[in-house]
């Protein structure tokens, strides 16, 4: 089969972004699934019937390969524990930045389209050129900026959610005074809280922004209410212009159910100008195996492409799985050096106590976002006390 077009020079700049996967297998299998990454990811087309051409300039090119040894005891990807030793294979690769068409969406699919498909492969982390950089703005306010809206220079920023859901909009904006007025920074959604009949989405956000405005009036404070946004696309626009010329302080979103190029629109989009808070719901299943992405690029780096301000995930000691180095992890994705991009809040959730707070800071340090919910009901009787005390616990 001959092919008679071939790509002009001023089609391809000869730079690359490079991504480091993860493979599983002994060494052939492991080489043959880099190499099957560098046509699946790009020309997708058998490489027998590949001409010259396009081997040279679009598919991936394998930068290095090598091999090294865990142990599943370590819980590195969320693998389950047993002392059973696992081979297991770094490969980096290489693609031209022409194949990611400039577009955050195929940027995605060539780093874990159709692979993501296959078992054994792994995204650890990505390296952009500023050829592909500079096409993204990142968080709109980031860490500098999320501190500066809430006066909060140096000390962890504080957060909880509204919750249990069944809860009538009255009832969770009781508890949004409660807690504004004992001083919690952040006030958002329950990530279940969407548009409910017992507490339907405007109705909720009016009664909540109201109460969080009436707390601040009294202690001084700029404590935020957080709506969620997550909704189906032609509803979310809606909600966010209503939130937003409501009083809202930033937005709740779910990534993983409404698409990180719709987190990313509206990080981008001047119209709107509020924090963004992504939310880790449907995202589990990436971090959990053998294959999928690690922790680091799914809430770190891949997060603040699509303009999370802030990233909660679930904390080493709660009622999830993810442990210490997980955790630090993201905190390294959330914070790494990538051009003009802004580094972004870390948020630990997920069954976190009052007790955990001292660990919590020695392991975080200050840029952290301390998110306790359930815990900050079950301290005792009075929520205002309760926010209080945990105000207290870091100022």
């Amino acid at each position: 089969m001959e092919f008679s077009d071939k790509i002009s020079d001023n089609h391809v700049s000869g730079e690359y972004f490079s991504v480091t996967y993860r493979l599983t297998g002994d060494e052939q299998s492991a080489l043959l699934k880099a190499k099957d990454i560098c046509l699946e990811q790009t020309v997708e087309f058998p490489d027998d019937l590949l001409p010259e051409y396009l081997k040279d300039n679009l598919t991936g090119q394998i930068k290095s390969f090598e091999k090294f040894e865990i142990f599943k005891e370590d819980n590195i990807a969320g693998q389950i524990k047993s002392s059973e030793k696992s081979e297991i294979f770094k490969a980096v690769i290489n693609y031209p930045v022409e194949t990611s068409a400039f577009e955050f969406t195929q940027f995605l699919n060539v780093l874990f389209g159709n692979i993501s498909l296959k078992p054994g492969i792994y995204v650890e982390s990505f390296n952009l050129p500023g050829l592909l950089l500079d096409r993204f703005k990142g968080p709109a306010f980031g860490i500098s900026g999320l501190r500066k809206l809430l006066d909060i220079q140096k000390r962890p920023l504080l957060c909880t959610a509204l919750k249990p859901m069944g809860l009538s909009s009255d009832g969770l904006a009781s508890l949004a005074y409660q807690f504004a007025l004992g001083g919690i920074d952040i006030i958002k959604d329950d990530h279940g809280l969407t548009n409910q009949p017992f507490a339907p989405f405007e109705e909720r956000v009016e009664a909540c922004v109201k109460a969080v405005e009436k707390a601040n009036r009294e202690t001084g404070y700029k404590s935020i209410y957080v709506p969620n946004i997550t909704a189906p696309l032609k509803e979310l626009y809606k909600r966010v212009t209503f939130a937003k010329e409501a009083g809202a302080g930033a937005l709740l979103i779910a990534p993983g159910l409404t698409g990180f190029d719709t987190m990313k629109n509206l990080a981008d989009d001047d119209r709107f100008s509020l924090p963004l808070i992504s939310h880790p719901a449907f995202q589990g299943s990436f971090v959990l195996s053998e294959s999928g992405i690690s922790h680091y690029a799914l809430f770190g780096q891949i997060a603040r492409l699509a303009g999370a301000d802030a990233t909660i995930y679930p904390n080493f000691g709660g009622r999830f799985s993810f442990s210490e180095e997980e955790c630090k992890n993201i905190v390294l994705g959330c914070s790494v050096t990538m051009g003009h991009i802004k580094t972004i809040f870390p948020c630990p959730g997920g069954g976190m106590t009052f007790e955990n707070i001292p660990a919590m800071f020695e392991f975080y340090g200050t840029d952290v976002i301390y998110l306790v919910g359930g815990g900050l009901f079950r301290h005792s009787d009075d929520l205002f006390a309760n926010a209080r005390y945990f105000r207290n616990m870091v100022c």
